[in-house]
């Protein structure tokens, strides 16, 4: 039976979301030491926290096979495990009803989920202000304190994971580019990074990044380019190991999307192109070299909405169409300088 003390982190969104999770899994880490902490994630995403030591637990839900009878078995696991304190940092009903129902002494969450009325602590999730997602999150903690640069997420690659990585990283320089995303409007567009591809230095390595699902986009990317030196390794490396490699490089470009925060969480020098999202809704790149691309702007129709879409509303996609191969080249060449 786990002590009253416990804590439970309700994070079973998406692969980014549970990154960003990892910051207040650092910061009570450090504000409680000892104190045992879980996680709960959705199935598929529990790789991410492998090797965390601060983590006694990871719990799994599974949303894809009988999706609500496994929401009360785990249920059923976490009033049995009788957590002093359960935070939920979703605003969706399923994490609320766990959390509301955990028997855990504080319950806390956001005031937006629809079970927030059993809470006890509720706090306004506020988008577009500025205020990134890891400080929206850590205040639902009532004594956090809000500092800059605020905690990062903090993965931890295995020496599996790094072993995995070293063979493309004994190259010397090199960049990789996370070219995809699962929202059209998210997704620098395949004739962008045709241009970016091109004008790179020819003797600097390039590494494709991404899940299974990206891999034949990379694949057409790679053909498409005809480069020497690039190479492919979507779907071929663990996030984790991905994680390892992106440490390493002079530069990452990516998206808004996962691979952004994967470089937070190891630190790794990044270049976020933001196409039609902004990074006032909170959720900009937290490495100590980190720099956001975006249309030159003003642009009257960005941004259109908080997740992208399946394709631009007004069929110009001019958010990213129009920002210049010039813009991320001036990236590297501070991120060079910036390396020494």
């Amino acid at each position: 039976m786990a002590p009253t003390s416990s804590t439970l982190l309700i994070q079973t969104a998406f692969i980014g979301d549970v990154i960003l999770a990892t910051a207040l899994v650092e910061y009570l880490a450090k504000r409680e030491p000892g104190e045992p902490l879980d996680v709960l994630v959705r199935r598929g995403n529990e790789g991410l926290l492998v090797g965390n030591p601060h983590i006694r637990r990871v719990l799994i839900w599974d949303k894809k096979n009988r999706k609500y009878p496994n929401l009360l078995r785990l249920l059923g696991q976490i009033r049995q495990a009788k957590y002093g304190r359960v935070v939920t940092l979703q605003r969706f009903a399923s994490t609320g009803f766990l959390t509301a129902f955990s028997g855990a002494t504080e319950r806390v969450g956001f005031a937006e989920n629809p079970f927030s009325r059993f809470f006890t602590r509720r706090v306004p999730h506020i988008i577009g202000d500025g205020t990134h997602e890891v400080a929206r999150n850590l205040q639902l903690l009532p004594e956090a304190v809000i500092t800059h640069p605020l905690p990062q997420p903090r993965l931890y690659p295995s020496p599996a994971d790094e072993a995995t990585a070293a063979p493309y990283a004994a190259v010397g320089d090199y960049v990789c580019l996370a070219p995809t995303s699962v929202w059209f409007t998210k997704q620098y567009p395949e004739e962008k990074w045709l241009e970016l591809l091109a004008a790179l230095p020819a003797s600097l390595p390039v590494y494709l990044l991404g899940g299974p699902p990206d891999a034949a986009a990379c694949e057409r990317l790679a053909q498409a380019a005809s480069r020497p030196g690039l190479v492919n390794l979507s779907g071929k490396l663990s996030l984790p190991a991905s994680a390892a490699l992106m440490r390493g490089a002079v530069l990452n470009y990516v998206n808004d999307s996962a691979p952004l925060h994967l470089c937070s969480a190891v630190d790794a020098p990044v270049c976020a192109i933001f196409c039609s999202t902004v990074p006032a809704f909170g959720f900009g790149p937290l490495s100590s070299f980190s720099r956001v691309v975006e249309h030159p702007g003003p642009l009257a129709c960005r941004p259109c909405g908080l997740h992208g879409h399946a394709r631009c509303p007004l069929g110009h996609f001019r958010c990213a169409r129009e920002i210049d191969t010039a813009q991320l080249l001036a990236v590297l060449a501070e991120a060079r300088a910036w390396r020494g």
